[in-house]
């Protein structure tokens, strides 16, 4: 009798997985962030995981894993188990580490990561010191050959996006700058209303308050489309056509995370990145809080690192 007892209860142990599978998310997700903590990226960060938790019903809890340009966090994710519970908020570094510093782990982001959904894109405000004579993008293009090498232009470090932003403009327009690279947006912005800079592609939110109050002037946006908080100023694009260069930030997980469990989260992700109270406090620090699927990541993923490794290769930008 024992013995058929237990024959019986043996199709109710094996189900025990499914009926696990199927109540995902039961518990915490970690969602692996590369920066530290109170700048743009980690406010947005928490507020979408804010959101999310909501929707999912188990806390979503940020990890502020700093290092080696984001390589710590993208690592910690693309070898974590796949099973929904370890996520990535992955930035435009995914697409420029692989050219710029292809040691660094994973190699191969599109192979051992898996995006979820988009979460946001900020534009750079190219603003200069007001000694520059130029109040559009096309005269400053002018003044820069006019003083071939005599132009610093500034950025928060070498391979950052807003540096990638000044060596797209070279190469699309042949002006001979001095790359000056700084530890982050803010000493950058110290030394460019000081003059001793003369010009940087910026944060939008670090940028407005110099542009407002005339100590740097603003001179075009790196975006295709204008910007709500500084709608006078045009893309670099009207001047350099197609110009782009944003910096953004999209949900990855590790490869081989269950189709079911990555619908769930995207579904979590749309209702979040949808919701009109977080998109009207993120564009009030210059954010433009995107709502996209798995796959308009995933073809910009692969389309930035063509276009910023054919850039990196071609202007020999090295790590410092």
């Amino acid at each position: 009798m024992s013995s058929r007892r237990a024959l019986l209860a043996t199709p109710a142990l094996l189900a025990l997985p499914a009926q696990a599978q199927e109540a995902f998310p039961s518990r915490a997700l970690a969602v692996a962030s590369g920066y530290a903590p109170g700048g743009v990226t980690d406010v947005t960060s928490r507020a979408v995981a804010e959101r999310m938790a909501r929707e999912l019903g188990v806390p979503v809890v940020i990890e502020n894993r700093v290092g080696a340009a984001t390589a710590v966090a993208n690592t910690h994710v693309a070898q974590a188990r796949p099973d929904g519970y370890t996520l990535l908020m992955g930035t435009s570094t995914l697409a420029i580490n692989p050219a710029l510093q292809p040691n660094l782990t994973p190699r191969e982001p599109m192979r051992e990561l898996v995006p979820v959904g988009m979460v946001f894109r900020t534009a750079f405000a190219l603003h200069v010191n007001p000694a520059v004579p130029a109040r559009t993008t096309e005269e400053f293009i002018a003044y820069c050959r006019a003083n071939p090498g005599r132009v610093n232009f500034g950025s928060s470090g070498t391979g950052a996006v807003n540096h990638l932003a000044q060596a797209l403009l070279v190469a699309r327009t042949g002006i001979d700058v001095v790359h000056v690279p700084f530890r982050g947006g803010a000493p950058a912005l110290i030394e460019l209303r000081a003059g001793r800079i003369q010009a940087m592609f910026q944060a939008l939110l670090e940028a407005l308050p110099t542009m407002r109050e005339g100590s740097t002037r603003g001179l075009a946006i790196s975006s295709r489309e204008r910007n709500a908080l500084v709608p006078d100023l045009p893309p670099v694009a009207d001047a350099v056509p197609g110009f782009e260069a944003v910096f953004w930030q999209a949900l990855f997980a590790p490869a081989g995370t269950p189709a079911p469990v990555l619908e769930r989260l995207g579904a979590a992700l749309r209702a979040a990145t949808d919701d009109p109270a977080l998109r009207s406090r993120m564009a009030e620090q210059g954010v433009d809080i995107v709502t996209g699927d798995a796959a308009s990541v995933r073809d910009l993923l692969a389309r930035e690192t063509t276009m910023w490794g054919d850039l990196i290769r071609g202007a020999n930008i090295r790590p410092e």
